[in-house]
């Protein structure tokens, strides 16, 4: 689909507009006075807004309402990220306007320039369907992208401070397997996941931390790089106008941003009514298979990509820690959005497709695969 024409906000997630407007006053292009906002209806995590000011348009992106964990939905982060990467990737947008003062939405927001262009999700969308070239046009727009953005000079960017990639993998199953356990201890008696036994949750746990490979590389990790974060030309399905979503940024192995990408790639229809992605949906024809993604990433990028398995566990695992988290707020009453109500299931979902792949093996990976100790 088209990237969608915001949309009217979201009862309990509107903006103070006269606060806004003092806010924005002398310090952004367009008429302040004449402010409008519209809120973008995709995501499932931080809030995006459009702002109109007469013909001029911003993107406005905050956290979601209600206590975030630690260190999540650093708004100030993002945008000082962007202004950095920006000038030598040209798929990041431009920041504009970083405002920390609470006081002004209840968060700390800032604005960028809107971009325009094609957001393709579970389906080819309806500007491409008569160009038959259009699915391997996109898919191998995407793994470009991925390549080109681990091979941004972090030294000569200035990105040498965003992150400590020494012990990268290690932290990540550290820091994602409390995250877990944090939001699985706020839902321990509703109900909501299967019980222990079945979860088989530390199981996965146990078999990625016995596991952990030294990182492949030093680079940036986008680290929720997947198709519905990048925006295409209309009229060029080739043509990337747009990569999204920069929150969790900062500098590890590219490999787990491989094995997240292959696991949104590659997933079919979950719990919930979740659409499969258009790498895995049967009447999606001409797309990139798992294979080919892989073997056009490894000559993009020149990485031996032989241990993805590992990281494809991680990306199962890093995507249920989301989802869980999202559906603790909607379940603590932070957020009225009916999208999370099936996201606990989901979570349970992506845990056992994870256990999957640790028992099950994976042909031609050059991983072992042994089952933790039940």
């Amino acid at each position: 689909m088209s990237q969608p024409d915001a949309a009217p906000v979201r009862p309990g997630e509107e903006l103070p507009l006269e606060a806004l407007r003092e806010a924005l006053r002398g310090k952004v292009a367009g008429d302040v006075d004449a402010l409008e906002v519209r809120q973008f209806p995709g995501g499932f995590s931080n809030l995006t807004y459009l702002l109109r000011m007469g013909d001029t348009e911003y993107v406005l992106r905050r956290a979601p309402l209600g206590p975030v964990a630690k260190g999540a939905h650093d708004m100030a982060r993002e945008f000082r990220l962007l202004e950095r990467v920006s000038p030598v990737f040209p798929a990041a947008p431009r920041p504009a306007l970083l405002v920390e003062d609470v006081a002004v939405l209840g968060a700390p927001f800032y604005l960028m320039e809107r971009r325009r262009g094609v957001v393709v999700r579970s389906r080819l969308p309806g500007e491409y369907a008569a160009n038959p070239d259009a699915p391997r046009q996109l898919s191998e727009a995407l793994v470009d992208t991925l390549s080109a953005l681990h091979a941004v000079d972090i030294g000569a960017a200035g990105l040498s401070d965003l992150g400590r990639p020494e012990g990268f993998n290690r932290r990540q199953v550290e820091g994602w397997a409390g995250r877990w356990r944090r939001a699985r201890d706020l839902l321990k008696d509703s109900g909501d996941l299967p019980p222990p036994a079945e979860l088989r949750d530390e199981l996965v746990i146990a078999w990625l931390e016995a596991h952990t490979p030294p990182e492949s590389a030093h680079t940036l990790v986008h680290n929720d790089f997947k198709l519905d974060n990048l925006m295409f030309a209309e009229a060029d399905p080739a043509h990337v106008t747009a990569l999204l979503d920069w929150e969790m940024t900062t500098l590890g192995d590219p490999l787990a941003d491989l094995g997240l990408s292959l696991t949104y790639w590659t997933m079919p229809e979950q719990p919930g009514g979740a659409r499969s992605r258009v790498g895995a949906a049967a009447s999606d024809r001409g797309f990139l298979t798992r294979e080919e993604f892989l073997a056009r990433y490894a000559e993009r990028s020149g990485r031996d990509v032989g241990n993805v398995a590992w990281y494809e566990v991680l990306g199962h695992f890093k995507l249920a820690v989301i989802v869980l988290q999202i559906f603790a707020r909607y379940r603590a009453g932070q957020t009225q959005d009916p999208r999370f109500a099936p996201l606990a299931a989901q979570a349970a979902w992506l845990i056992g497709e994870a256990w999957r792949r640790v028992a099950e093996g994976a042909e031609g990976d050059d991983v072992a695969f042994q089952p933790a100790d039940e």
